[in-house]
């Protein structure tokens, strides 16, 4: 068996085509010829997507200019707090609105959080704010973590699958990158993808 057919087998056994896997990684580098014997059984490829289990709680698995969705299929809209169980709307219109009226929430929490992520927008993090941030969070002895939205949800995401007590303070980005996998995927979703003869 040949490396394209590996590939082929790979994808396949993923749920994908290799018209699909355009704008993604490549999985397979290289293969030696006795780990080829692995794709030839059913049952061999298991691929578990984190956000989607409900019974790790609530994570993000999606954002846009007007919210946020969640895992359990929640959308919600403008500005959000995010705990391991529960969803809070952050009554803030932008990231200048941040001070220690709207992070004052985060410390009368109990259990106390170890870990407070701030997603700011598409925005790069401020110095000054960063600053005035960790100088109140420093008093309650939380660590904070201030990062574009992207990178905020991510980390949610990741530190709420460790099991750890954090929460995420989230504001909807202005503008929205997107690449030719997205694009895709979304074609895909919606069905609307054209057959080439």
């Amino acid at each position: 068996m040949n490396i394209q057919a590996l590939r082929t087998a790979a994808f396949k056994a993923a749920g994908m085509s290799l018209s699909q896997s355009l704008g993604r990684r490549r999985l397979i580098s290289t293969v030696s010829p006795r780990l080829s014997k692995a794709y030839d059984y059913d049952g061999k490829t298991k691929v578990s997507i984190f956000n989607t289990e409900t019974d790790m709680g609530l994570m993000i698995t999606g954002y846009s200019q007007y919210g946020f969705r969640l895992n359990n299929n929640m959308v919600l809209i403008g500005p959000i707090t995010v705990f391991p169980r529960s969803v809070l709307s952050w009554n803030i219109n932008s990231f200048d609105d941040i001070n220690e009226e709207s992070l004052s929430l985060f410390p009368t929490l109990e259990p106390k959080i170890d870990v407070l992520i701030i997603g700011i927008g598409d925005q790069n993090p401020t110095p000054n704010l960063t600053k005035r941030i960790i100088k109140f969070m420093k008093k309650y002895k939380t660590n904070v973590e201030v990062l574009r939205t992207e990178q905020a949800c991510a980390t949610f995401n990741f530190l709420n699958a460790e099991g750890r007590m954090v929460a995420c303070a989230l504001i909807p980005p202005l503008h929205i990158s997107y690449n030719e996998n997205d694009v895709l995927q979304t074609k895909l979703k919606q069905k609307q993808l054209y057959e080439t003869d």
